[in-house]
Formats: structure tokens, sequence, C-alpha cells
């Protein structure tokens, strides 16, 4: 049991519940943007009946859903460096082992990225420019103008950047978080073991809430007015500053235990908290959100930030810390799930696009009609998955392995279909 402990918090063994934390963050975005297409936030498509109604909802995991993808990317990245003797650098054949690791992330993160923007974002852009600038041409003309970098889609000083990442941005923005921790780690060999020395002492109590939040509350007060996410990678630096430290973070934990513990042990409290910072938000939402709504005071406006960045944290802490007591198990769902999360990610805002486009003149309610979204999102995601595994051209395409390509084998006679294995 002792043994077992200390592999949840240390690299000796895998970590189921982080796997299930990935798997249920990113089944999360499907649930996200279909609120999107509800709600009054800007996005690429709207719904007729567009309201405030669900904002609240958005909400509980507005402030945190993508701070802990980043989390968990770093905790893998650390799985990766470590299994390739990189994080250490230990191994005398250094250059061939780095390279090996940066040249796969590359592979794995460059490849969809670049066949995403070229051939699952474009459809989201159309039927964008459709709507919000009541383009006429045809998809074809469309695609003409998206790949010849075309800048007349503009609303006033609001231009769509053509060809655009849309949601992949935070693949983009996830190969350039490891890069520059690649470099920095072969710059400083050391500074892996310093920093989780440092951490471990500091997170092993209370520190585990109060200085993630410290950091990301000042981190809203003082940038997020100048510098608001654009998701442009270039100028982002409020969103830098939180996705590229919690990545950081992700990445440091890794490699340690009593900050493990102390997520656990603090699950409730954490819970608790983040309950009354979202009742917060959600009540000044509704007080001050509305475009015709009073200004708020400034402090109070202010403490809504420190709130928010408290909140980036509480939820994230909360996830962690049920996850671990108790989702550190596997199973034929976690492994097939956890390759199939990242090709459903590649997929699901284009389909949720292209179908909710689509349903328009059905005019079903949103009570209806979002469920169905979600189903139909869900089910296609997966189909194509199923497609996507089986073919060796599409698995690279997608974030997948070719080497892990599934391998009919022969069985007895009396087995009338052959079975692919994973």
């Amino acid at each position: 049991m002792a043994t077992q402990l200390m592999n949840q918090g240390t690299l000796a063994g895998r970590r189921y519940d982080l796997d299930w934390v990935r798997i249920c963050a990113f089944g999360l975005l499907i649930f996200y943007h279909v609120g999107m297409y509800y709600v009054t936030w800007g996005w690429h498509v709207k719904s007729p009946y567009a309201s405030h109604t669900i904002e609240p909802l958005m909400l509980l995991i507005n402030p945190w859903r993508l701070s802990l993808l980043f989390l968990v990317s770093g905790v893998a990245t650390a799985y990766l460096l470590d299994r390739r003797g990189s994080s250490t650098l230990r191994d005398s054949n250094r250059s061939a082992k780095s390279t090996g690791f940066l040249g796969q992330r590359s592979i794995r993160l460059l490849i969809p990225l670049i066949f995403g923007m070229a051939v699952i974002v474009p459809p989201q852009s159309y039927l964008q420019v459709v709507e919000q600038a009541a383009y006429a041409g045809s998809y074809l003309d469309f695609l003409k103008l998206y790949y010849s970098a075309y800048p007349g889609f503009c609303k006033g000083s609001d231009c769509l950047i053509l060809p655009t990442w849309n949601h992949l941005w935070f693949v983009a923005y996830l190969w350039v978080y490891t890069v520059v921790l690649y470099a920095f780690i072969r710059m400083l060999p050391k500074a892996t073991q310093w920093m989780r020395t440092a951490i471990e002492p500091a997170f092993s109590g209370i520190g585990v809430l109060i200085w993630p939040i410290a950091y990301l509350a000042i981190a809203r007060v003082t940038l997020v007015s100048s510098f608001p996410g654009n998701n442009a990678l270039v100028g982002d630096w409020y969103n830098h500053a939180v996705y590229g430290m919690t990545f950081l973070a992700g990445y440091v934990l890794a490699g340690t235990y009593k900050p493990w513990m102390a997520l656990e042990r603090m699950r409730w409290t954490s819970l608790v908290l983040a309950f009354l910072g979202w009742a917060f938000l959600a009540t000044y939402l509704s007080i001050y959100g509305a475009d015709n709504g009073p200004t708020p005071p400034h402090l109070l406006m202010l403490f809504r930030r420190v709130v928010f960045g408290a909140e980036q944290w509480l939820a994230i802490a909360a996830v962690l810390g049920f996850a671990r007591r108790h989702l550190n198990h596997d199973n034929a769902a976690r492994r097939y799930l956890t390759t199939a999360i990242f090709p459903v990610y590649i997929l699901h805002q284009t389909i949720i696009v292209v179908v909710a486009h689509s349903l328009q003149p059905v005019k079903l309610m949103p009570a209806v009609e979002g469920p169905l979204l979600i189903l139909v999102t869900a089910a296609t995601c997966l189909a194509g998955y199923e497609v996507i595994r089986r073919s060796a051209i599409l698995r690279p395409l997608f974030g997948l392995s070719v080497d892990a390509l599934p391998k009919k084998v022969s069985l007895p006679a009396a087995s009338p279909v052959p079975q692919d294995v994973q």
C-alpha cells in the first residue's frame, strides 16, 4: 500500500487519476462549446435563442477548464522526459534522447495543428462569415480566400485573420511551452530537481492552495486589462502567465509526493471555496454583466478579479484532490478514451458549429436542441475516431502514433468475424 501511494505522487508509476482528469476535461469541452452557442458571449456561430440564461452555469468551468488541461499536459511532459532520461539529462547520449523527445512531440502536435488549420477548421470560419458578415459565396469560394489569407472579413477594427487555428490554439501553445521547457532544462539540467525540492515543502500543506491562488490573483489583477486573452500567441501575455505557469506547475508537481497528498486532504475545502467563488462570480455577472447594466465600483471589480484568480486554482485543486482519492484505477474505458480524446478534441468544435448551423431552420428550442447537439457531437467524434485509429494515413494527422495501429489477428475457424485488437 505504501508503494502504491508513493507511485501516485512520483514518476515511478502511471497516474491513472490524471488520465481520468484529462479525459473528463476534454469531454467537458463538448458541453462548454455547445453552451457557447446559446450564450451572449462572442463565438463563431450563435443560436437565434442566445441569452444570458445558462451563463452562470458556464461560469462553473470557465475560469479553470483550460488551465487544468495545461497542468495535466505538464505532468505528461514530465513523464515523457523522465522516460527518455531527459528530465535530468543523466544519460551520456543526451543529444539523441533529447532530440528524440522534441522531434516526437513536434510530430504529435504540429502535424495535427497544420492539418487541422487546413482541413478541420475552415468550415467553422466559413459559417462564421456567413452568419456574421453575410458572406454569400460558396464554401469552395471561401476556401480560395481562406488559403490566400484574405484580410477583408472585418467588423470595425475586429478582423478574422485567415487561416486561423480557432480551438486548436491549445495545441500551438502546448508545443511552444514544451519547446521553452525543453530549452530551459537543457541549459540548466539541475533546475528540475531544484524546483521540485523547493515546491515539495512549500506545497505540502495549505501552501498548495495559497501560493497558486496568490499568483493567479495577482496575474488577473495586473495583466488582464492590458493584455486580454486573444489566443493568438503573440501579445497574449495574460494567458501565457496563466497557462504557461500551470503547465510548468504540472511538470514540477509530477515529481513530488506531499503536494498531491495535500490536494487530496483538502479536497472538500477546495470544493466548498470554489463553490462560494462561483456563487460570487455568478451574482456579479447577474448584476453587472448586461451591456446596459450598472458600472461596478472599482474596488468591487478588482475583488472580482481576485476571486476569479482564486477560482482558477480552487476548482483545479478540488478536481485533482477528488480524482486522486477516487479515480486512481484502470479499466478498458480509460485505455480507450485516453487514446481517443485528442482526435475527439480536434473534431468536436467543427462538428458542433456545422450541426448547430444546419439545425437553425428547424427552430428547435434550446432545451431540445442543446442535448441533441451534445449527443450528435459525441457520437460523431467517436465514430470519427474509430475510422482514424484504423488508418495509417489518418493517425498522425490526429496526433496518434502509427506504431500503435490496430492489427488484425487470425481467430479460430469457429469465430466468423475477425476482430481488431488495440
